[in-house]
């Protein structure tokens, strides 16, 4: 069962924040006040809320203007490096022959397989799929290990004296 803490704020049984229309609509509007230059004091009181909870909400709005179209153009990236594999597998399927002085090479009454195209297809299948795993976030963080230490030196002090 949910509980309301406020106007627009919902908490589920755990105490924690529901995001919801009620919510979202508050924010939007929240921001659009902000962007007239209403200050947040007077944001909150004209809305029933108190300060930290409006920018927090100003801030929530921010980021989702922010991030609905940063996940088009992701989307429009992904279809676009889709396209170039296609492309990129019809290249590696398809059968080359080696061409010398705008002849083709023959071995054995057989014209010689050019394998230079096929490789700079597989190449560029995987800085294609390297590309859509970096899009989506699915590379896992690279740790560094980083070794020595720091030695020190104390100069101008006779070391006799200290004993």
């Amino acid at each position: 069962m949910e509980e309301s803490s406020g106007p627009g704020q919902t908490r589920g049984p755990d105490g924690k924040f529901i995001y919801t229309a009620a919510s979202a609509q508050r924010d939007a509007e929240a921001c659009e006040l902000r962007a007239r230059g209403w200050s947040y004091k007077r944001i909150a009181d004209h809305l029933g809320a108190d300060v930290h909870t409006i920018h927090d909400g100003v801030q929530r709005a921010l980021r989702a203007i922010v991030q609905e179209p940063a996940e088009e153009v992701r989307t429009l990236e992904l279809e676009r490096l889709d396209r170039l594999y296609e492309r990129a597998v019809e290249v590696l399927e398809r059968r080359h022959v080696t061409v010398s002085q705008g002849k083709i090479i023959y071995e054995g009454g057989e014209p010689l397989a050019d394998d230079g195209p096929v490789l700079q297809a597989i190449d560029r299948l995987l800085r294609i799929q390297e590309r859509r795993a970096k899009l989506l976030g699915l590379d896992a963080a690279t740790k560094t290990q980083v070794s020595g230490g720091v030695k020190y030196e104390i100069v101008g002090v006779d070391m006799d004296q200290l004993k």
